[in-house]
């Protein structure tokens, strides 16, 4: 009973996935509406993506003194609560104050990222906390459930859209908020273990010592990079690459993308009991190295399209197992050890997408590149982020390398001491 009642708690973990999701995933669905009801400009727009992931990249930092002061159970309702303002403020403010629309999505965003950030440092050091065996499999499998909110947010916001139209758009937060409510009020009943205490955690400065710790955090940072890159030009790449609609681009960029990421979580969380998770991240990470190669040289479009697609695949991995791998190795890491290793892979996908995107940028605006791109009659558009994503294959390299010299130094040292 004590298993099937720790149970009733991952699967509110589950949830508070799907919330993560949403706050990252709803507000890029409504730039265009923004963009032609409020006079928002690109720049501005973009503004607003660099805010989300500011404020939660700082959250991640400070999650653990949180933690400490309000416990878990504290901290998923604060975090959640924020959600549900965020969301509500989402579709209220822009109506109330539209000759400031700008300020008042700023707002908004700021309140939920907030959330979302404390959610992404929690959330997983709750599993990991949580009795219930098998490690690698439940972390891969929590992570899963991002993919398939994903997928949910784009799918049925975008359908919401169609229906029901453009002018509409405000009722999408007010429906989005239901899921934290929801999930707030499961918190509220679900046990719950204690995080590791400040006074038994393993110190900053001696997982910083640790040459293991310092390669898992920069594992996060390419991992966060070699998976955001992808999603987030996917979409484009197949509007640009393929001449299709925004609402097709969708379909064959982020959610395949989404789908196929969300998948293979999902596998290797009821199998991975069978499966040797160091070999498997090597292996994903070779694999991403391949998707991303065959993604940017392969001339033939579609082939282009399905690897951007199988990266979501090879990357599914990367950023779980490296979590609950380094949790393994450093059991009193605690909320700290999430938190940091959350800030480095949210790090990753801050910089990542605006590294490819900068390439991209450069090679668009290039005279040669747009001789060369009119020689060989391909887009302008496609051809940068090719160039982009050409370059971005440092990371998944990088991870690789990572990864090959922490196995290596592992096999000496198997046990970390706290």
């Amino acid at each position: 009973m004590k298993n099937l009642t720790y149970k009733s708690t991952l699967h509110s973990c589950y949830v508070a996935y799907i919330v993560q999701a949403t706050i990252v995933n709803l507000a890029p669905i409504l730039f265009a509406i923004f963009q032609d009801g409020y006079g928002l400009s690109l720049s501005l727009l973009s503004a607003l993506v660099l805010v989300n992931f500011s404020f939660q990249l700082i959250i991640d930092l400070f999650a653990a003194k949180i933690t400490d002061a309000l416990k878990f159970r504290g901290t998923m309702i604060f975090a959640l609560s924020l959600t549900i303002i965020g969301l509500v403020l989402l579709g209220t403010l822009p109506r109330v104050m539209p000759n400031h629309a700008f300020l008042a999505i700023f707002i908004a965003t700021f309140v939920y990222s907030v959330g979302g950030g404390l959610l992404e440092a929690v959330v997983s050091p709750l599993t990991d906390a949580l009795p219930l065996g098998e490690k690698h499999g439940a972390m891969a499998l929590l992570h899963s459930f991002y993919c398939w909110g994903q997928l949910g947010v784009v799918l049925l916001s975008t359908l919401f859209i169609k229906v029901f139209g453009g002018d509409n758009w405000y009722i999408l937060p007010y429906i989005w908020a239901i899921i934290p409510l929801v999930n707030l009020i499961m918190f509220l009943f679900v046990p719950l273990v204690d995080p590791v205490s400040s006074k038994e955690r393993t110190p900053v400065r001696k997982l910083f010592a640790s040459p293991l710790f310092v390669l898992a955090f920069l594992a996060m940072v390419f991992s966060g990079a070699s998976e955001a890159i992808i999603a987030q030009w996917s979409s484009l790449f197949a509007e640009k690459g393929l001449g299709v609609s925004k609402f097709v681009g969708d379909l064959l960029g982020p959610c395949f993308f989404a789908l196929l990421m969300a998948l293979g979580r999902v596998f290797f969380g009821l199998f991975s009991n069978k499966i040797n998770l160091e070999k498997l991240l090597k292996i994903s990470s070779f694999s991403a190295i391949i998707c991303y190669l065959l993604t940017a040289l392969v001339p033939l479009q579609i082939i282009s399209l399905l690897a951007c697609g199988f990266t979501g695949l090879t990357v599914a991995l990367l950023w779980p197992g490296t979590l609950s791998n380094t949790a393994e190795r450093f059991p009193l890491g605690g909320t700290m050890l999430f938190g940091l290793l959350a800030f480095a892979g949210d790090l990753g996908c801050t910089v990542g997408p605006a590294v490819s995107g900068m390439i991209a940028d450069a090679i668009v605006n290039s005279p040669d590149m747009q001789a060369l791109a009119l020689r060989l009659g391909i887009a302008i558009e496609g051809l940068g982020l090719r160039g982009g994503i050409l370059v971005s294959t440092a990371f998944p390299i990088a991870l690789f390398v990572c990864q090959i010299i922490s196995s290596k130094l592992s096999k000496k040292s198997k046990n970390i001491a706290q």
